[in-house]
Protein backbone atom coordinates (compact mmCIF):
# COMPACT_ATOMS: atom_id res chain seq x y z
CA UNK A 1 0.00 0.00 0.00
CA UNK A 2 1.53 3.24 -1.27
CA UNK A 3 0.67 6.58 1.19
CA UNK A 4 1.01 9.98 -0.02
CA UNK A 5 0.60 13.29 1.74
CA UNK A 6 -0.75 15.79 -0.12
CA UNK A 7 0.32 19.79 1.01
CA UNK A 8 -3.43 20.43 2.14
CA UNK A 9 -3.19 17.63 4.74
CA UNK A 10 0.59 18.79 6.21
CA UNK A 11 -1.38 22.22 6.08
CA UNK A 12 -3.84 21.14 7.59
CA UNK A 13 -2.21 19.16 10.30
CA UNK A 14 0.02 22.15 10.98
CA UNK A 15 -3.25 24.51 11.41
CA UNK A 16 -5.07 22.55 13.63
CA UNK A 17 -1.65 21.74 15.66
CA UNK A 18 -1.00 25.78 15.77
CA UNK A 19 -4.34 26.11 16.88
CA UNK A 20 -4.20 23.95 19.68
CA UNK A 21 -1.11 25.04 20.53
CA UNK A 22 -1.63 28.76 20.48
CA UNK A 23 -4.46 28.18 23.29
CA UNK A 24 -2.74 25.91 25.57
CA UNK A 25 0.24 28.43 25.97
CA UNK A 26 -1.25 31.73 25.60
CA UNK A 27 -1.22 34.42 23.26
CA UNK A 28 2.34 35.47 23.74
CA UNK A 29 3.13 31.74 22.54
CA UNK A 30 0.79 31.96 20.09
CA UNK A 31 2.23 35.23 18.68
CA UNK A 32 5.65 33.52 18.49
CA UNK A 33 4.67 30.46 16.88
CA UNK A 34 2.83 32.34 14.30
CA UNK A 35 5.54 34.76 13.89
CA UNK A 36 7.77 31.98 13.12
CA UNK A 37 5.64 29.53 10.95
CA UNK A 38 5.14 33.02 8.70
CA UNK A 39 8.60 33.69 8.47
CA UNK A 40 9.26 30.03 7.03
CA UNK A 41 6.42 30.63 4.31
CA UNK A 42 8.17 33.89 3.29
CA UNK A 43 11.61 32.39 3.03
CA UNK A 44 10.07 28.97 0.81
CA UNK A 45 8.35 31.96 -1.18
CA UNK A 46 11.22 33.87 -1.97
CA UNK A 47 13.36 30.61 -2.64
CA UNK A 48 10.53 29.59 -5.05
CA UNK A 49 10.05 32.52 -6.77
CA UNK A 50 13.84 33.27 -6.94
CA UNK A 51 14.90 29.93 -8.59
CA UNK A 52 12.84 31.27 -11.71
CA UNK A 53 14.14 33.89 -14.07
CA UNK A 54 12.80 37.65 -15.37
CA UNK A 55 12.25 40.90 -13.85
CA UNK A 56 8.47 40.01 -12.44
CA UNK A 57 9.95 37.13 -10.37
CA UNK A 58 12.62 39.49 -8.97
CA UNK A 59 10.73 42.05 -8.15
CA UNK A 60 8.61 39.77 -6.00
CA UNK A 61 11.83 38.69 -4.45
CA UNK A 62 12.86 41.70 -3.47
CA UNK A 63 9.14 42.83 -2.22
CA UNK A 64 9.01 39.95 -0.08
CA UNK A 65 12.38 41.13 1.59
CA UNK A 66 10.34 43.67 2.95
CA UNK A 67 8.64 41.24 5.21
CA UNK A 68 11.05 38.81 5.68
CA UNK A 69 13.76 41.16 7.35
CA UNK A 70 11.44 42.74 10.17
CA UNK A 71 10.65 38.59 11.26
CA UNK A 72 14.26 37.58 10.71
CA UNK A 73 15.18 40.44 13.48
CA UNK A 74 11.76 39.05 15.50
CA UNK A 75 13.05 36.18 14.94
CA UNK A 76 16.54 36.46 16.56
CA UNK A 77 15.07 38.50 19.75
CA UNK A 78 12.19 35.18 20.47
CA UNK A 79 15.43 32.86 19.99
CA UNK A 80 17.91 35.48 22.20
CA UNK A 81 14.76 35.92 24.98
CA UNK A 82 14.24 31.87 25.23
CA UNK A 83 18.23 31.29 25.52
CA UNK A 84 18.01 33.65 28.42
CA UNK A 85 14.90 32.43 29.81
CA UNK A 86 17.05 28.78 29.81
CA UNK A 87 20.23 30.21 31.35
CA UNK A 88 18.67 31.87 34.21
Amino acid sequence: MVSTVTVSTITTVTSVTSITSIAAMGIGAGITIFAVMLLIGLLTAKELVGASDGSRQRLISRCLNISIIPLVVSFAVIVALKVFEILG
